[in-house]
């Protein structure tokens, strides 16, 4: 059979989880319109008819502002060169420009074979995007193309076709009927997260952690206890909201999409918690998990 690992990599909000969605036909990955939304790298276990294949979404390349996002560009760094296949999405909508030239100086793809998908290819004009391509080629010339309107699924069953035609023949990895390297307790963290990220809008979104403190699993309705971490008091006033709305609306909504994924009932405790500039925490980074591990 065919198999091996697939690393999806891409600036932050080019559709590399709606990408991995879609595959996989769940929701793995948490989507918003916020970017740096995907933190971790996040594996999504394909199964064709001769085939598995590990698709990982990574965290969005960016130049880094604190040690979070050394540590996120890092994760991405290391999946793409242990990768059997890489994926490198672009937005078919967007001009290259200097924060292209950052990712392709950066990422060393050069170990495995490479398919560049050209996301959101509606949203492009034909002539843009046969100049976007042009510059890939250039650079990149031993690459396959792809287009792909993720959000549709358009072209995703191609796109694995190409994936199978270019990995090497392998074992089974992952012999039973997961879907996904992550636990239940991590999918409740980005489950919370994804709730506050949209609910604050563009209000302190990169400022935030979810960290569970604890799970009563022999408890019904399961007892949850998370913390919202926030950088700054003025933050976890906008985080409760007055008189507690806010943080109400995130926990209703939240405790919603948990008991949909465990399908039992919930009872979810949230709390907001200062821990000032935590996103340059070596220490609570680790706790958050934020630190790069290996596969």
């Amino acid at each position: 059979m065919k198999s091996g690992f697939v690393t999806i990599l891409g600036h932050p909000n080019v559709g590399k989880s709606t990408i991995l969605n879609g595959i996989i036909n769940r929701k793995i990955s948490i989507v918003t319109d916020k970017s740096q939304t995907t933190r971790n790298v996040i594996k999504g276990i394909y199964r064709g008819k001769d085939s598995q294949i590990i698709f990982i979404d990574t965290p969005g390349i960016h130049k880094p502002h604190a040690k979070l996002g050394v540590e996120m560009n890092n994760m991405a760094y290391s999946s793409a060169h242990e990768a059997d296949v890489n994926l490198l999405v672009v937005d078919a909508s967007k001009r290259f420009d200097e924060s292209d030239e950052f990712l392709l100086s950066h990422l060393d793809i050069n170990n495995a074979p490479l398919i560049i998908v050209f996301n959101k290819i509606d949203k492009a004009r034909i002539t843009e995007a046969e100049a976007l391509k042009a510059i890939y080629r250039q650079k990149l010339p031993q690459s396959h193309f792809i287009d792909t309107v993720a959000s549709e699924r358009f072209n995703l069953e191609e796109l694995i076709a190409t994936v199978e035609k270019l990995l090497p023949e392998g074992p089974e990895y992952y012999p039973g009927n997961e879907i996904t390297d992550k636990d239940e307790v991590f999918q409740i963290k980005e489950i919370i997260r994804e709730k506050v990220l949209k609910t604050l809008r563009d209000e302190v979104p990169h400022s935030i952690a979810i960290y569970v403190n604890n799970i009563d699993w022999e408890e019904n309705p399961l007892h949850i206890h998370a913390s919202i971490i926030v950088e700054k008091d003025s933050q976890k006033g906008i985080v409760i909201g007055a008189n507690g709305k806010r943080i109400k609306e995130i926990g209703l909504k939240a405790r919603k999409s948990i008991e949909k994924l465990l399908d039992k009932h919930v009872y979810l405790e949230l709390f907001v918690k200062v821990q000032s500039d935590w996103r340059n925490n070596d220490e609570l980074l680790e706790a958050y998990g934020y630190k790069n591990k290996k596969r």
